[in-house]
């Protein structure tokens, strides 16, 4: 993990970067797993505020082949993993 203090902050991306980045890998791995039409509700919510990512995910999907919660961990996970690349670029 980078020390935020001994990087140049001018080069950090903007917290709506960060917060775009997050919500669309979140939705990116949800819908790696369902199809748009089978999902009934999805709501990703991510803040970013003092350096503190905070990613939410409710989905409400059929259980058929795919555990929705196991969905919902890898998404939360892909999230703070697409903002870590994000820093790291």
């Amino acid at each position: 993990m980078v020390d935020r203090d001994d990087v140049d902050r001018s080069s950090d991306p903007s917290d709506d970067e960060v917060v775009r980045t997050a919500a669309e890998a979140a939705e990116g791995v949800v819908f790696s797993h369902y199809r748009q039409s089978t999902v009934d509700d999805l709501d990703v919510t991510v803040t970013f505020e003092d350096g503190v990512l905070d990613v939410d995910v409710y989905l409400n999907a059929p259980d058929d082949e795919v555990d929705p919660e196991a969905v919902v961990e890898e998404a939360v996970a892909a999230a703070g993993d697409a903002v870590d690349d994000l820093f790291d670029a």
